[in-house]
């Protein structure tokens, strides 16, 4: 690193940083990315251009606390700080767009100076106009450089799910048990020989087809990562946290593994009364009843640990926010405030983990069958056929997407591959006033298409909503551009 740019060694170090009040721009980066050592580039001469900002870099894998607490999911990535609070972020390689955010957070270079776009002058404005063109150069267009991890091929995918499904609790880190390559590595099998489970690890050092598709194929920068039957636990903060916390075993538990040596303790154990296997001696009639009317006692029924309002597991919080994202309004029990409902309903359902989701009385299963649900469509598909919610209409769909970002971009193709002239210089022209938006290509969605046509009573595309109400197509917003109006039309 260059300039007055400082690398980042510990969430400790960045706290005190950031605790200051001061401006601060941080760039999430990693060295197999070519895309972060060319943006480092851009980087390192903003920091000459604002002297009295912090310009941190941060190595996303090495320092997995840093990354999880900022929530990057790619790189480069840049985390924008004042006053102590995240103001912007921006992810992705955009040479442009990084200069004009770090202006407007930095202030202007020169005191008693307007803030003014660093992409336009000073040491920043070459670099910044080099790493386009060789962007521009390598990918075809700028907005390609985004891309800077490729998709994964079928293939691949298949084997990540085959070594993520190898077993119960599949941890992917740097080393093996034996000779861990990293402290957060070996963090994390000291955690799992605590809970004296059996676990299998996979060295993502021996295989960088497999590091690297990891980290998209689970949305996750960093390594470790530890998984459960199948389902990403997170990494070493997370698993730190959940084994201090006690809810470690509790998932090991509720996913039916039993910590080394139980098994054996469950056979030696009293066979008379309390003593015995819930199992094996069936349930009460009396119990089998209360369960019944638990699971009726809504039209969508949650078992969960915690409340909706304060979940006590990650499993239990990802169905909670599902059925909030679907609009199902549903019932809940809290699993750890009765022990007699909570080891009953594993043998009267015979499902051994929570949550346990149930609609009109019918197990629907856990949270990564709801989740692989949600996704296909399925679930909606279910509510809808049980009465649960209203068919949606192609008008109530329209609504929802066009307010679903506070600026919203209708248009063929996406942003990083516009599809039509028109829709490229749309796309251009947000991103040149540093507009963040959210889109759909209509070309992959012909009800879509056709229907806001009708509904907007606008027959062209693209279309741009700002809060819902329509802005207009292209020749409109080039206008807005032009006069200088774009900004503040799209921030009132």
């Amino acid at each position: 690193m260059r300039g007055s740019v400082k690398d980042v060694k510990s969430k400790a170090e960045l706290d005190n940083i950031t605790k200051s009040g001061e401006a601060v721009i941080i760039h999430f980066w990693a060295s197999w990315c070519d895309a972060s050592k060319q943006m480092d580039q851009v980087f390192s001469h903003l920091s000459t251009d604002f002297p009295n900002t912090h310009f941190l870099t941060v190595e996303a894998e090495e320092q997995p606390e840093i990354s999880e607490a900022f929530s990057v999911s790619s790189v480069p990535y840049f985390a924008f700080v004042k006053d102590g609070k995240i103001v912007d972020t921006l992810e992705g390689a955009d040479p442009s767009s990084l200069a004009n955010k770090v202006a407007r957070v930095a202030g202007s270079a020169n005191p008693g100076e307007p803030a003014a776009p660093a992409s336009l002058g000073m040491a920043a404005g070459p670099t910044v106009l080099e790493t386009v063109k060789e962007f521009v150069k390598e990918n075809g267009s700028s907005a390609q450089a985004n891309q800077a991890q490729p998709g994964l091929s079928d293939a691949l995918k298949n084997r990540l799910q085959q070594l993520i499904d190898s077993h119960p609790i599949m941890l992917f880190m740097k080393g093996n048990p034996e000779a861990p390559r990293c402290g957060f590595s070996q963090k994390v099998i000291d955690i799992l020989k605590d809970e004296t489970v059996k676990f299998r690890t996979f060295d993502i050092l021996s295989d960088n087809e497999v590091r690297e598709g990891l980290k998209l194929f689970s949305n996750w920068p960093t390594f470790p990562q530890l998984y459960c039957k199948g389902e990403l636990l997170g990494g070493c903060d997370i698993a730190i946290a959940m084994h201090e916390s006690g809810e470690l075993k509790e998932v090991f538990r509720d996913h039916g593994i039993d910590a080394i040596g139980s098994v054996e303790a469950k056979v030696s154990g009293s066979e008379n009364g309390k003593g015995g296997s819930t199992q094996s001696i069936g349930l009460s009639t009396t119990l089998t009843s209360r369960l019944e009317s638990l699971i009726n006692s809504g039209p969508v029924m949650l078992f969960m640990k915690g409340k909706p309002t304060e979940p006590k597991c990650g499993f239990s919080g990802k169905v909670v926010a599902i059925l909030q994202e679907e609009k199902v309004t549903f019932e809940s029990f809290d699993i750890l405030t009765d022990e007699e409902v909570r080891q009953g309903l594993k043998v009267y359902s015979n499902w051994s983990s929570y949550p346990q989701l149930y609609i009109k009385g019918e197990l629907i299963g856990g949270s990564d069958i709801v989740l692989e649900m949600q996704k296909s469509g399925e679930l909606k598909r279910i509510l809808v056929e049980k009465g649960i919610v209203q068919k949606e209409t192609l008008e109530d769909r329209l609504k929802s997407l066009i307010t679903s970002s506070p600026v919203m971009l209708f248009m063929k193709g996406t942003p990083d591959a516009p599809r039509c002239g028109f829709s490229s210089k749309v796309v251009n022209a947000l991103k040149e006033k540093g507009v963040s938006f959210g889109s759909i290509d209509i070309l992959s969605d012909e009800d879509v298409r056709q229907g806001l046509k009708v509904f907007s009573n606008w027959p062209t595309f693209p279309q741009l909503y700002y809060k819902g109400e329509l802005i207009g197509g292209c020749d409109i917003i080039l206008e807005l551009r032009d006069n200088g109006e774009l900004k503040s039309t799209l921030s009132e």
